[in-house]
């Protein structure tokens, strides 16, 4: 007889309220412009958004549309898949997962589903 196997996932008991995309979207764009040394007004030149746009979806306060989430990202030489599997893994890293435990797998499901 075959020994139960454990269930690989990790916990998924919230440890708290679940981030929103729009405010980990930022924070990730908000790093990658800060990494850069670029201001708002010269990331936002070139992405063809208004500087208080830009802050606005930096901050979390605006569900930009797919168009403009390329148009800043690429002005910040990221790709979309780029964003993606970043939000994908900050919020990974914020669950519930097990310490030393790799998030991988979940980060690439959770990439698909919302790229979907």
């Amino acid at each position: 007889m075959t020994q139960p196997q454990e269930d690989p996932r990790p916990d998924r008991t919230p440890t708290g309220p679940e981030r929103l995309w729009r405010s980990v979207v930022g924070e990730l764009l908000r790093d990658a412009r800060a990494d850069r040394g670029e201001t708002l007004v010269e990331t936002a030149r070139r992405a063809g958004v208004s500087p208080q746009y830009l802050s606005e979806m930096e901050r979390g306060r605006k569900e930009a549309s797919s168009e403009m989430l390329a148009a800043v990202s690429g002005a910040l030489d990221l790709t979309l898949r780029d964003l993606t599997l970043g939000v994908a893994e900050r919020i990974a890293v914020g669950s519930a997962a097990p310490a030393g435990t790799v998030a991988q797998p979940a980060v690439v499901r959770a990439a698909y589903a919302l790229a979907a």
